[in-house]
């Protein structure tokens, strides 16, 4: 048996469940319903998951503390540089915190960084080598 390589479903251990529901949803995004106390965002191809920070430590096994926050950004494509700019400002507009604004990177892309309300860093990213396909997916030598 082989892993297949993909992500299905990400899960983002939130303290307030209310304000990262609102903030993703001030993004433009939809919320699927769950009964079962997970706030889910269907995306292409994957599901982003908001679940209690307490409840995620409690089915791990571990207390929250050790959990931390680790070296990890969320990343999001866009098709233009402009389109980096524009959602880093509606980030902004829903409470993220803008940690680096949009601006050209040594490897020929355009990226900026916010923190969401939950804690949670993103990554804006236009990257002219890998175009995305007409729905929005993305690869890392394009499509």
């Amino acid at each position: 048996m082989v892993m297949q390589q993909r992500v299905s479903l990400i899960t983002l251990g939130v303290p307030d469940m209310a304000r990262a529901a609102e903030f993703y949803a001030a993004l433009g995004w939809s919320r699927a319903e769950s009964p079962d106390g997970v706030v889910a965002f269907d995306l292409i191809s994957q599901t982003l998951g908001l679940y209690p920070l307490e409840k995620l430590a409690e089915d791990i096994g571990l207390p929250v503390e050790a959990l931390g926050t680790g070296a990890m950004t969320l990343s999001h494509n866009t098709r233009s540089r402009e389109e980096v700019d524009d959602f880093l400002a509606l980030a902004q507009q829903a409470g993220a915190e803008i940690l680096r604004p949009g601006g050209e990177v040594f490897w020929g892309g355009y990226i900026g960084y916010f923190r969401a309300p939950d804690g949670h860093i993103w990554e804006i990213a236009h990257n002219p080598f890998s175009p995305l396909a007409e729905n929005g997916a993305f690869r890392w030598n394009g499509y």
